[in-house]
């Protein structure tokens, strides 16, 4: 069988869900030839299909390096990258699969915003658990030093049972100060979420100048703009046709989103 035979042989077997079989026939289409990137891209679909995360990386890295323009290669990786909480290395993959489709006029729909969307926030998430990390041992140890400062001052006071009072009450009254500041704090922080609805679906940040189009479909002004120019007109989800002056700023989206960044200020960081 010649290559490009094994190749077909091995997407039915994918059809078919049966992945191994699939595995086996694109191995041997790599075999007969190596310097086809759908060869390994279509392999690396199989190994992410069942879990071999390290294995769909390193054959997307090599149809990569045959073209790195293959959307599906720095698709693929990306999401086997968020499979691996490589978050960063995620997101780069799956912007340039963004980027790519946009320049090359390829219909993925929502699948890799919608990825890129997931990698950002799970990035978030990790971010925000070592935040939370600190905080807790920021906690026990100013907890500890409340503790020790006051076991000294009790043993300064070991013959006055009056300042021995004083102190434990000082003690008692610092810490029940530190606990319900870092409760604050987390009050705080359980809050710390950008629901996808406030965020591009181009740039997948929070919306600054959101704009709508006779679709319905809410973009952030310089995005929409920048794709008009450098890509074509049209819609870039629906792909109907659309130019720059149909366009309408979406004010009830802009009136949620400052009233939201009013209530968190974290936001910038995010």
């Amino acid at each position: 069988m010649s290559a490009s035979d094994l190749k077909d042989q091995g997407n039915r077997f994918f059809s078919a869900g049966q992945y191994a079989e699939a595995i086996s026939c694109y191995t041997k289409a790599i075999i007969r030839n190596p310097i086809v990137p759908s060869f390994f891209t279509n392999r690396a679909l199989c190994y992410y299909r069942i879990q071999r995360f390290d294995d769909a990386i390193n054959d997307c890295r090599h149809a990569i390096e045959m073209d790195s323009g293959q959307v599906k290669a720095h698709f693929f990786l990306g999401r086997s990258l968020f499979e691996k909480d490589l978050y960063d290395e995620s997101i780069a993959a799956l912007k340039r699969a963004f980027d790519l489709a946009k320049e090359k006029k390829m219909n993925f729909g929502d699948e890799i915003a919608s990825a890129l969307r997931l990698a950002r926030k799970k990035r978030w998430q990790a971010i925000d658990e070592r935040r939370i990390q600190q905080e807790i041992d920021l906690h026990s140890y100013l907890s500890k030093l409340i503790e020790e400062d006051k076991n000294r001052q009790l043993r300064d006071a070991s013959t006055d049972q009056d300042l021995a009072l004083q102190v434990e009450e000082s003690g008692a009254k610092r810490r029940s100060e530190l606990d319900s500041l870092f409760a604050q704090v987390d009050e705080r922080r359980k809050k710390r979420d950008v629901p996808d609805y406030l965020c591009g679906k181009i740039s997948f940040e929070l919306l600054r100048d959101p704009c709508i189009t006779p679709s319905g479909i809410t973009y952030e002004r310089k995005d929409i703009e920048e794709h008009l120019q450098r890509v074509g007109h049209f819609d870039p989800i629906t792909r109907t046709k659309l130019h720059k002056d149909m366009l309408i700023p979406n004010l009830a989206m802009k009136e949620v989103v400052d009233h939201f960044i009013k209530e968190n200020g974290w936001v910038d960081d995010y």
